[in-house]
């Protein structure tokens, strides 16, 4: 296997008994959909004045997060991304996006 690429910088160890720790973080579990506290914001900083409209407060898996971004986009019939734990739809949506989680069972949506 090639991975001493990953263990550049790491000490010889003598320790018979020693396994190499990648620092690998294990992904958040899903909660349930009426557990989630999610709220819809209406932003235009850093995209050219151009309006969007963004889910945050999700918390799960990644997974998780891009299969609700994508129902999302498909629900308001537009574009969008998936950053930072963050669901990103173009254009202004947030009556949409809230009615589409609130029936999807996110009961804890907020507009803000």
């Amino acid at each position: 296997m090639a991975d001493w690429k990953e263990r550049l910088g790491m000490v010889y160890s003598t320790n018979p008994d020693f396994t190499y720790d990648y620092g690998e973080e294990q992904e958040a579990e899903t909660l349930a959909p009426e557990k989630q506290n999610l709220r819809v914001w209406r932003d235009t900083k850093g995209r050219g004045g151009k309006v969007a409209t963004i889910v945050r407060g999700f918390e799960g898996s990644s997974e998780d997060l891009e299969e609700l971004g994508r129902t999302l986009k498909r629900g308001c019939g537009v574009g969008g991304s998936v950053k930072e734990g963050e669901i990103i739809i173009q254009g202004d949506h947030r009556d949409r996006v809230t009615a589409l989680l609130i029936q999807k069972g996110y009961a804890r949506t907020k507009k803000v």
